[in-house]
């Protein structure tokens, strides 16, 4: 049985038990519909033409944990932000961790997506979000609306200033071996109000793992979100992320990606500007090695005028690995004076490591400002020499050089602790200890 068989057979058994009378049961159906007629992405589509999940899908994962495994702080502390007051939301092999994390319902929701599909008091908010800008026609977001259970629910009511931080962690353990995951979020920022968000999927084992995670996400007018990413698994460890905002007039979104790790890291951001006047931030690392493979998809739809988004992408490839970067910008006829800039820098450390990136501009208006670029090169080796003839060794030399090719990207990072994790991460992966501490 292939994997597509077992997660259609494996879905009979889901809905068996979570489906009936169940208020997204309707939804469910429809959605394994759709997986079940596209079955997993191809190279054949131009959206997925150099993501390479043949192999992926190869192996037999396990839809459900045969086991709840309990872990302790000291086990996975190198993984939580731990210098900072922070709401934690952590799961384990897919299921709740009440041990490690830490939510909230006082004055804002931070909380189980579980509880909130049960409970009458969220009725309205999920009925009015969810599932209404994640993409019905995408096989993989499909596939996670089909077996949509638990995740994060964060719910901001307006004018709230949400003061920590929240996390949202996913840890697989080899008591589940071969585990697919598929966590689904739900994030509605009210009206005036704000929020951090930071996001890790971390495998604590060397058996193959899948997670397919789907995000949406609500900003609504004058909110403001900002939002980080921590990708730095194992090598046995494969992460197809979907994020979906929508944001409404006068607010801000931003978004920071980091990608160090993983056996195969798919990015889908897709931002739409549903007003006028908006603001979407992008900015990404990708630093990977051996034969890892990152893969950055990312969309802006501006449909109302007077609007601007800023992407700023940059990727160190090094040994044999691959990156990705497609970037699409939409500017309907209707969204004059927009201001769309695109940009995605890439260093190839090694012969043997590539990058395939692809701007894409889409523009019906005639009075915007749009603009994109794209560098694929080495390290300058002027610098490098300069470096080594005032003694600093070669290999430091490199690492000094590469790091500040990526500084810009840390210059806008606004948790000082996230800026000290990626820090260290970045010297950690460059192999150097100098000139790394903020």
């Amino acid at each position: 049985m292939d994997l597509k068989e077992t997660l259609l057979s494996s879905y009979l058994a889901f809905d068996a038990q979570y489906g009936p009378q169940h208020k997204l049961q309707d939804q469910r159906a429809a959605a394994i519909e759709v997986f079940e007629q596209q079955g997993f992405p191809t190279k054949k589509e131009e959206d997925w033409k150099y993501t390479p999940l043949r192999n992926l899908i190869k192996t037999n994962y396990t839809v459900f944990p045969k086991e709840e495994v309990s872990l302790k702080l000291d086990e996975v502390k190198e993984y939580i932000l731990q210098d900072v007051d922070t709401y934690k939301i952590v799961f384990v092999d897919g299921i709740y961790n009440a041990y490690l994390s830490e939510t909230t319902h006082v004055g804002v929701d931070v909380c189980l997506l579980s509880a909130a599909l049960t409970k009458p008091k969220y009725a309205a908010t999920i009925k009015k979000y969810f599932n209404q800008i994640a993409a019905k026609d995408a096989s993989l977001t499909a596939l996670n609306t089909a077996f949509t259970k638990e995740g994060a629910y964060i719910h901001v009511p307006e004018g709230k200033l949400v003061e920590k931080p929240v996390q949202i962690i996913h840890f697989t353990t080899d008591k589940n071996p071969s585990l697919l995951l598929q966590p689904r979020n739900l994030i509605v920022v009210e009206k005036n109000a704000e929020i951090q968000i930071v996001e890790r999927h971390q495998s604590l084992t060397t058996n193959e793992s899948f997670t397919n995670v789907v995000t949406e996400i609500f900003n609504e007018q004058n909110a403001q979100l900002d939002y980080y990413k921590i990708q730095n698994d194992q090598t046995t460890a494969s992460l197809i992320d979907s994020t979906y905002i929508s944001q409404r007039k006068h607010s801000h979104a931003k978004v920071h990606t980091f990608s160090f790790g993983g056996k195969l890291t798919r990015n889908n951001l897709n931002f739409y500007h549903k007003d006028p006047e908006i603001n979407s931030t992008m900015k990404g690392i990708t630093l990977i090695e051996g034969s890892q493979f990152v893969d950055h998809h990312t969309l802006v739809h501006h449909a109302q005028p007077n609007s601007e988004s800023h992407q700023d992408y940059k990727g160190i490839f090094a040994e044999k690995s691959t990156g990705v970067f497609n970037g699409k910008i939409i500017v309907e006829k209707k969204a004059q004076k927009t201001n769309a800039f695109q940009q995605n820098n890439n260093i190839l450390m090694d012969d043997k490591a590539s990058i395939n990136t692809k701007p894409q501009l889409e523009i019906f208006a005639d009075d915007v400002k749009c603009s994109h670029g794209c560098t694929i090169g080495q390290l300058d080796e002027d610098a490098l020499f300069y470096m080594q003839t005032r003694g600093i060794p070669t290999k430091e030399a490199r690492g000094l050089l590469t790091y500040a090719f990526a500084n810009n990207v840390l210059q806008s990072v606004k948790i000082d602790s996230v800026k000290k994790r990626i820090n260290k991460l970045i010297a950690e992966k460059l192999g150097v200890n100098i000139g790394f501490d903020v």
